[in-house]
């Protein structure tokens, strides 16, 4: 028989501050964390993101500075996406080696040469359509845009990036970017998949924030939050394409994919805790009903809790000024 109360007292190991630190079984430290930037050309400061307190589009030409300050807080990794002001229906500065992505990624490199630089690799922000590739009629040409896909992250590779991460949820994307990158002598760079990414209602500030002008949906490629079992095939599909790194995009309405493909796979995981998220943690501490510094690492424990190995969050910058 298995001892009871009064001889089993759990109580016994929370009762100071310093033995609940000792048998905290789930921490939160600065490498656990990859702060996603906006950084737009042609701006000339700093321009608050009104659906994301706190947050701003960085100036291109201030972008260096940005680098520095991050990496000073203790920032470990970075993800930028670019707010293009050269769009056309291909996403076409995407693919040149002086266009914004690779430009992004040769500054902070520059910068702060021992920060990971994360690019996203996607066209939604090139694009005048908002979409993640080339549009054929109504939809997005799967094919077409994976070779596109591949010629993006070549390009950021070869400006500096130290993983590629492509998010435009193409059938095939992993095994076509990880061909390109071999092929064009990169075969040490490796690959963060957005392996589980769900058409979420949770995306809306982010589309204020990137600039997107998405005319429609993406739900024929993106997947329906409803599927459970099809989550955990998408990322063992990106897995066996070559993915060095999986990732569950949201995070917390989607702990239990992200614990199912923990569970599955032994690749690296992370989640990304999207504007949505981040929002509404920050307009409900506006009004005075939470504590937000509490339920920041709440959520964000939740997360590294439920198998999540990095989280992608906003609150990075945040965090690492608080001291974590």
């Amino acid at each position: 028989m298995s001892a009871q109360f009064p001889q089993t007292r759990l109580r016994r190991l929370r009762r100071t501050s310093a033995l609940r630190d000792l048998m905290r079984e789930t921490t939160l430290r600065p490498e656990h964390l990859i702060y996603p930037v906006f950084v737009e050309e042609g701006a000339d400061d700093f321009l608050p993101i009104e659906g994301m307190p706190g947050q701003y589009r960085i100036p291109e030409k201030k972008l260096a500075e940005e680098a520095r300050r991050l990496s000073a807080l203790g920032l470990k990794s970075i993800m930028p996406f670019g707010i293009s002001h050269h769009k056309d229906a291909s996403g076409s500065d995407a693919l040149k080696a002086d266009g914004l992505v690779a430009r992004m990624v040769r500054t902070i490199k520059e910068a702060a040469p021992e920060m990971v630089v994360i690019p996203d690799i996607c066209f939604c922000e090139y694009t005048d359509h908002g979409h993640c590739g080339i549009m054929h009629g109504d939809t997005v040409d799967n094919d077409r845009t994976i070779e596109n896909l591949g010629r993006q992250a070549v390009i950021a590779a070869e400006a500096g990036a130290d993983v590629i991460a492509p998010s435009a949820a193409m059938d095939g994307q992993i095994a076509a970017i990880r061909s390109a990158l071999d092929t064009s002598g990169l075969a040490d760079i490796p690959i963060m998949a957005y392996s589980t990414k769900l058409a979420s209602a949770l995306y809306g500030p982010f589309r204020e924030a990137a600039g997107t002008e998405l005319k429609g949906d993406r739900k024929t490629y993106q997947m329906d939050p409803m599927n459970r079992r099809e989550a955990l095939h998408e990322s063992l599909l990106d897995e066996a394409e070559g993915a060095d790194m999986l990732m569950v995009k949201p995070a917390l309405a989607y702990l239990d994919v992200l614990s199912d493909i923990r569970r599955n796979s032994l690749l690296p995981l992370a989640a990304y805790q999207v504007s949505g998220e981040y929002a509404m943690i920050k307009f409900a501490a506006q009004h005075g009903v939470i504590d937000e510094a509490a339920v920041v690492r709440e959520t964000l424990g939740s997360i590294r809790r439920a198998g999540a190995d990095l989280i992608l969050t906003y609150f990075a910058a945040q965090l690492l000024e608080e001291g974590i």
